[in-house]
């Protein structure tokens, strides 16, 4: 190949490795990866979204590589790398997740327990996990869990209609 002449971009195979030296991802769908607002560093995006605290301090350290919803499970309709400026009244506002030890279970703010979400996605999770802990703690079944989590009408984990064992345990673990 001529020098100053690239190959065209192509998807890797499902056998291949996507090779790390192109000037341009291509993501696993085949269309090319723009870079979130428009090459403003994660300091930049996360200070313009109005972010404080442990956040801000870890993308500043080059923690946080990526401005994204970090949970496991993320509903907002816009996607994952979308975030409102940071509000009270948004679903849709960056806010720190104490993971994996929940500040209920004397989790911190701290580099080694927290993650960036939605404010909406956090609470939901949080939501499963307390109600989940607590039927752990009266030693129901994940089975039982399941039913009493259906009968309550709890919203379930994204992409199902109804809580199962394996949902149940999906959701308290991760």
């Amino acid at each position: 190949m001529r020098a100053g002449v690239r190959a065209p971009l192509s998807a890797p195979s499902r056998t291949e490795k996507p090779r790390m030296d192109h000037e341009e991802q291509v993501s696993q769908a085949g269309i090319p990866g723009a870079p979130a607002a428009a090459g403003a560093s994660v300091v930049e995006q996360l200070e313009a979204k109005g972010v404080r605290g442990i956040l801000l301090q870890l993308a500043r350290d080059g923690q946080i590589i990526d401005v994204r919803c970090e949970m496991p499970q993320c509903y907002c309709f816009r996607g994952r790398r979308y975030f409102d400026p940071r509000s009270p009244r948004s679903d849709w506002s960056p806010t720190p997740d104490h993971y994996p030890r929940l500040r209920a279970h004397g989790g911190h703010l701290t580099a080694d327990n927290v993650r960036l979400a939605h404010l909406r996605c956090n609470q939901r999770d949080y939501g499963w996990r307390m109600k989940i802990n607590a039927m752990l703690g009266k030693r129901m079944s994940l089975e039982e869990i399941a039913a009493h989590l259906n009968a309550q009408k709890v919203p379930t984990i994204h992409g199902t209609n109804r809580w199962t064992p394996s949902s149940v345990r999906r959701a308290f673990v991760s």
